[in-house]
């Protein structure tokens, strides 16, 4: 039920072979082609865009309806129903705008590079579809500025829209400053309307005044690729895999010590340890895999079994996120792999808030000395502390999706922790690292 592909022409491509493609959906045309769709074969495989589906009124919204009655949630990491976002902008007052989130600034996950790369008009015309919904003129797609091939990629898509006088609306693509927080809705808006690309928590919420103050619906890539199949073939369609609570597909970045890394298109109710099997499985024996990317959780390989559903992860403190599983060979030390990541979310969060200024650089430098074996004696008892006081009091998520990764690490990686405390660093420590981690160095610019 699972497929796994290689992104081509992206930076740090993942390479994979396909694998079982017969839950492909997004990716259906790449798995039946091997090659990216332009115009000419997405309409040939997907027809024109039904934009009569989408039409309603404030009362009646077709497609608004029918993604309901799909239970589409967002891909984009938080998870939340997609029908609420598109009708909370539908009854706003006002001309509405639209911004799909491309930015994909995890950097352990590649699935919505991949997806642009491959089936760019699927976004797009869930882009427009959405946009009709919600009484929008202008969709705005925003990419982050150091992926130039992904940029040329989609002015390319967008010229062949516009020659084909597809749309009823205008796209506009724009590349943005790269941060790990610049792919926060609020700091998209917040860029758009000419300040930095950094989280804004206090009001008003972007459905009630966004970009330019208007209504503003801003959606992940996926989720919009996912919007323009239920508009083609309904939510009955949509619903025949997955699971009664969530249906349909996600797309996972697979890495770490598998043999065939990928972005994978999997059925949600899929097993992690299936997962991993679809990407070749194991290379070595495992110590944990990380779910969900960087703020997201460590996991034992006990709970592999573990179906990819936030019901079944929730008791274990654990999300699909952003679609990321790093599976972590036995040979590795967690707590040095974390330690890392931790300065790479501190040197990147936006250091407008307590938590991220002070916080999450605290716990990230307590963090790097239990990893290094140099303990104190309260070491243990102050990252618990410290990292208690992260979640709920920032401008943005940032600081709770560090305190999770932090907090999991503890938990998962018990053992090491107790030796690194009154042995030293274990041997692993020494050793290369595992997880891919961009340099923990401040962004240069947020404009």
């Amino acid at each position: 039920m699972n497929s796994s592909t290689a992104v081509p022409s992206a930076p740090h491509e993942h390479t994979a072979e396909p694998g079982d493609s017969t839950a492909a959906r997004l990716l259906a045309g790449w798995h039946a082609t091997r090659r990216p769709a332009d115009l000419t074969d997405h309409l040939r495989r997907h027809g024109q865009p039904p934009v009569a589906t989408a039409l309603g009124s404030r009362t009646s919204m077709p497609l608004v309806e029918a993604v309901e009655s799909a239970g589409l949630t967002g891909r984009g990491g938080a998870g939340f129903p997609t029908a609420s976002k598109l009708r909370a902008v539908a009854e706003r007052r006002g001309r509405a705008v639209v911004v799909v989130n491309a930015m994909e600034s995890e950097p352990a996950s590649r699935k919505d590079q991949f997806l642009l790369a491959v089936a760019p008009h699927l976004v797009l015309d869930g882009a427009v579809l959405s946009a009709i919904v919600v009484g929008a003129d202008t969709v705005h797609v925003c990419l982050p500025r150091t992926r130039t091939a992904q940029y040329r990629q989609l002015s390319e898509a967008l010229d062949e829209r516009r020659h084909a006088r597809l749309d009823p609306v205008r796209l506009r693509l724009h590349a943005l400053p790269h941060a790990y927080v610049s792919s926060e809705s609020t700091s998209l808006v917040r860029w758009l309307n000419g300040g930095p690309a950094r989280p804004q928590g206090s009001p008003p919420r972007a459905h009630e005044r966004g970009v330019a103050r208007r209504p503003t619906l801003v959606h992940n890539a996926e989720t919009l690729a996912h919007v323009a199949l239920i508009a083609r073939h309904g939510p009955d369609w949509f619903r025949r895999t997955g699971t009664p609570d969530e249906p349909g597909t996600h797309l996972v970045t697979v890495s770490g010590a598998v043999a065939t890394p990928g972005v994978q298109e999997v059925a949600l109710g899929t097993p992690l340890a299936t997962i991993l099997d679809c990407a070749g499985g194991p290379t070595q024996p495992l110590r944990a895999v990380l779910l969900g990317g960087f703020a997201g959780t460590w996991l034992p390989t006990e709970y592999l079994d573990t179906p990819l559903t936030r019901r079944d992860l929730a008791p274990l403190g654990a999300a699909p996120g952003a679609g990321v599983l790093v599976a972590l060979a036995r040979s590795a030390c967690g707590l040095s792999e974390t330690a890392r990541i931790l300065a790479y979310l501190a040197a990147h969060s936006a250091h407008q808030c307590g938590p991220c200024h002070f916080g999450l650089p605290a716990v990230a430098e307590d963090f790097t000395t239990l990893a290094t074996g140099h303990a104190e004696p309260d070491l243990l008892s102050r990252l618990h502390r410290r990292t208690a006081l992260l979640p709920d009091r920032g401008a943005c998520r940032h600081p709770d999706g560090a305190a999770r990764l932090a907090a999991s690490a503890l938990h998962a990686f018990a053992d090491d922790v107790d030796q690194h405390l009154t042995r030293g660093a274990c041997a692993a420590a020494r050793r290369p690292a595992r997880v891919p981690v961009p340099p923990a160095k401040p962004p240069e610019t947020w404009r």
